[in-house]
């Protein structure tokens, strides 16, 4: 499954954009500062590529005991490599340019949605 592959290699993109970010962590003032909103937000994007990575890795894991049709799981799959994409670009993109915050709700629903179908996935083969 593509998630899988997907989910390793976004967690080695999450460990060398946490590598490029550390280069500067020892100056006070790069990116703005510690607490700053950029350095914030790009502290999160890096996060989140490691931790959506996490999530498509147990995606993969999970798919073979759901009880959905292979179209559901499908678009479960693509929703979250579609979420874990955006996440980190919303990250980035908000960092320097606040008022783009609502782009956050592109990964939100997507991440919500392959969640979601995965959840219901699991209660329903849970039930067969």
């Amino acid at each position: 499954m593509i998630n899988e592959a997907f989910g390793w290699l976004w967690i080695v993109g999450g460990f060398l954009t946490g590598g490029l970010l550390g280069i500067g962590f020892d100056r006070e003032t790069f990116l703005g500062g510690y607490a700053s909103w950029a350095r914030r937000l790009l502290r999160l994007g890096h996060i989140a590529m490691i931790a959506l990575g996490v999530l498509n890795i147990l995606f993969a894991q999970s798919v073979v005991r759901s009880g959905l049709d292979p179209a559901w799981n499908s678009l479960g799959s693509w929703s979250l490599i579609t979420g874990a994409v955006l996440m980190p670009g919303a990250c980035a993109l908000c960092a320097f340019r606040p008022k783009a915050k609502p782009v956050f709700a592109l990964p939100v629903v997507a991440l919500t949605l392959g969640a979601s179908i995965i959840g219901v996935g699991l209660v329903i083969g849970g039930m067969s």
